[in-house]
């Protein structure tokens, strides 16, 4: 782009040409960045340090306070990384308007040579001003024992007998320790992300719906395509309808984002490839696919025992996506509550490469979206983050979600090399016009 101002005479002018050696040098530097850029957009996103996971690069780094004194303030929209202790109550403050209901997502992140037991994890808590909790969640590692982000969502319903007025509340983030030996000690990373929904411009359902089609869908079995997975939530892959590959390593965890629209009903099945060698043992547990929803609450998950030879799981049939869900009484209705993008995440246990090797193994998802969709409810107002619970992509408009990385990589380049042609020819003109006005002033110039 070439910049402009404007003069004392009132009059859009270009300033004085660069020397030519700063344009060149300005023109490589620009097409020098290209490639590392399509290189950083086709590829999985790179974890953060050593952990494994990959936090918001936005993510402002923050302290969980002992008490509610010195709880330092979370706004919606934005997101945020702390640490948690392996002992005591970490406190966020929260200031909550009356009509608006929020959640706050908290992924934990052990250190990946960190052993856990099953029922080691996390609890996260809303509290009002008074100490009455408005909801309470948990996560846990499981039977695989491996050490993989987990997350666990705290919410406050304005609609709700407790909690509904305006006001300040309070995050209550906790280690939920077995008791164990085995675990290791020390902290564990921290993402928060909370969000907000308005309330409705109008009157609806109060009750949620009691039939859908819960029948399990045909597998999909089209052609696979290749999908590398992003390594947190921010930097999950997006996905459309169809079958995915991909590999993973033992001990990573794989994020994708499958867009939903209001009316549509989710179907995942994930499949673990066989080892090819002469395989003998046994994991449990091997492999799980866990399904997130747009605000990163817990719906359903499945986990695989793993034996050397291919395996195949699915989630259980889900029904469409609904407002009125968030009244069901059953926890994977409830939480399809939103349109927007749902995460499925896949994580290979460690102790898989210690009966089978290395790696890496082949994975394929099978992803189905069925049902009508809709528009859905009318907001009173906007959510934060905006758009949090659009799924305009889910009709289509993915641009590379029913292509594979290949695809996506060969569209990349011929994109990065048009831009580079074009930064040269702006680089051109730009020189060519401010030597012409540069000409211009000299001949105004009086002579002496």
């Amino acid at each position: 782009m070439i910049r402009r101002w404007r003069t004392t005479a009132g009059h859009r002018g270009i300033g004085r040409a660069a020397p030519l050696g700063a344009r060149l040098g300005a023109a490589l530097a620009l097409t020098a960045l290209l490639p590392a850029s399509l290189v950083a957009l086709a590829s999985p996103a790179r974890a953060d340090g050593g952990s494994g996971y990959a936090f918001a690069p936005d993510a402002r780094t923050v302290t969980g306070a002992k008490g509610t004194a010195d709880a330092v303030p979370l706004e919606p929209g934005e997101t945020y990384r702390s640490s948690l202790p392996d002992k005591g109550e970490l406190y966020f403050r929260l200031e909550l308007a009356a009509a608006t209901d929020a959640y706050v997502p908290v992924t934990a992140v052990p250190p990946p040579d960190a052993t856990v037991s099953a029922s080691d994890g996390i609890t996260v808590s809303v509290e009002d001003a008074n100490g009455v909790s408005c909801h309470y969640d948990s996560a846990r590692f499981g039977a695989g024992l491996s050490p993989r982000p987990i997350t666990a969502l705290g919410r406050r319903e304005a609609g709700g007998a407790l909690c509904k007025d305006a006001g300040t509340y309070y995050l209550v983030v906790e280690r939920a320790v077995s008791g164990s030996r085995t675990t290791t000690p020390g902290s564990w990373d921290l993402e928060i992300a909370p969000a907000t929904e308005p309330a409705l411009a109008g009157t609806g359902a109060t009750t949620a719906p009691e039939t859908w089609n819960s029948a399990s869908p045909e597998p999909l079995t089209a052609d696979p395509h290749r999908r590398t997975g992003g390594a947190g939530f921010s930097t999950a892959r997006t996905l459309g309808q169809g079958v995915w590959q991909t590999r993973i390593t033992p001990g990573q965890t794989l994020y994708y984002a499958v867009p939903v629209a209001w009316g549509r009903q989710l179907h995942a099945t994930v499949d673990l490839g066989s080892t090819g060698g002469d395989a003998h043992g046994y994991v449990s547990a091997a492999l799980n696919l866990s399904l997130y929803n747009p605000v990163r609450g817990y719906v359903d998950d499945v986990s695989l025992g793993y034996d050397g030879t291919q395996k195949s799981s699915s989630l259980d049939p889900l029904p469409p996506v609904a407002y009125a869900n968030r009244y069901a009484v059953s926890g994977e209705q409830n939480a399809l509550r939103f349109a927007g993008a749902y995460y499925l995440v896949v994580h290979l246990t460690g102790q898989t490469a210690d009966t089978f090797g290395p790696g890496p193994y082949g994975v394929t998802l099978r992803v189905g979206l069925d049902g009508t969709p809709n528009s859905g409810p009318e907001y009173a107002g906007s959510s934060v983050p905006k758009g949090l619970f659009d799924a305009s992509s889910d009709q289509g408009s993915l641009g590379t979600a029913t292509g594979d990385d290949h695809t996506a990589m060969r569209a990349l380049a011929a994109a990065g090399i048009g831009t580079g042609t074009a930064l040269l020819l702006v680089l051109g003109v730009w020189t060519l016009t401010a030597r012409r006005a540069q000409i211009r002033v000299n001949a105004q110039k009086p002579t002496a």
